[in-house]
């Protein structure tokens, strides 16, 4: 066999176990974190199962991959965000990465069958990152799955605060004020409601339910609410002033969110036209530049 093909292999194995002892060094929970007692979880909606083909291709690989520490904390928290089940979560995942191990192999022998030399460098690099970017499509998709969410529950608080002001406006109680706001459509919406429900059943303060929800979701915005929930709650406080300007707040947060991301989406649009008229330069450009290279 070639040295070279045997060096990249080599390499290639090396690259990937200490990427393996990495990761099951960072996966796994640190004796701090063992010891300490958790918090109470928060309502969780009714999880979304996933029946897909990957899922169920993959299930013999979920406790594999549990015992190598996987998912990680960073990734149950976006799956807890997303309401996705974890074992669902694996058996993707272990989809995923055997057909990145497994198809290049296959294709490499149909091709080399047909007299299709593939066994080079270039082969074996274009494999490692086939195999890795497979791996790790599921966790791409589920961060990208999260932050929407995230920005959905954002941009929802900002309603509810003002919905909680009208109420109150209205002679509504705290507790009251917060019911009538969160019977409106939407399903971050829906979320709050079923959260503030599960507290009253449990007899917990609605505020307390808000700040486990953001610390769900990873928001401020919701302890910052909640904050002033519990001020008027607790205290008697007028902070009906207090909750608008944080309502107005909440509101600017939000147009400002929207216009940096129609920014964004413009300065997008503009790279194909940029494009386009590179392509054209180039396609006037390389005849006139071809004949004067063949006339010398």
């Amino acid at each position: 066999m070639n040295p070279l093909l045997l060096a990249a292999l080599g390499g290639t194995l090396i690259a990937a176990g200490a990427w393996v002892m990495i990761m099951l060094r960072f996966a796994r929970p640190s004796l701090a974190e063992r010891l300490t007692d958790p918090a109470p979880p928060p309502p969780e909606p009714t999880t979304a199962k996933s029946g897909g083909w990957a899922a169920r291709l993959g299930a013999s690989g979920v406790p594999l991959l549990a015992a190598a520490g996987l998912p990680t904390a960073r990734t149950r928290a976006r799956l807890r965000i997303c309401d996705h089940d974890t074992p669902a979560y694996l058996a993707e995942k272990t989809t995923t990465g055997l057909i990145g191990i497994g198809l290049p192999p296959l294709l490499g022998g149909l091709l080399a069958l047909a007299g299709v030399p593939v066994a080079s460098f270039y082969g074996l690099a274009a494999w490692g990152v086939f195999a890795a970017v497979l791996w790790m499509a599921p966790d791409l998709a589920l961060r990208e799955a999260a932050a929407k969410r995230r920005d959905e529950m954002r941009h929802t608080l900002a309603a509810f605060a003002d919905l909680v002001v009208i109420a109150l406006a209205g002679g509504a109680g705290v507790t009251g004020a917060l019911e009538a706001a969160a019977h409106t459509g939407g399903p971050a919406m829906g979320r709050i409601r079923t959260t503030l429900r599960a507290a009253a059943i449990r007899r917990e303060e609605p505020w307390t339910a808000l700040r486990q929800l953001g610390e769900r979701y990873g928001l401020e915005e919701f302890d910052e609410l909640a904050a002033s929930l519990q001020l008027a709650g607790t205290d008697g406080a007028r902070v009906r002033a207090s909750l608008a300007a944080k309502a107005k707040s909440l509101r600017t947060r939000h147009l400002a969110a929207l216009d940096a991301d129609a920014q964004a989406a413009t300065e997008r649009m503009s790279l194909p036209v940029v494009l386009l008229f590179a392509g054209f330069l180039l396609l006037i450009g390389y005849p006139a530049l071809s004949l004067i290279l063949t006339s010398l």
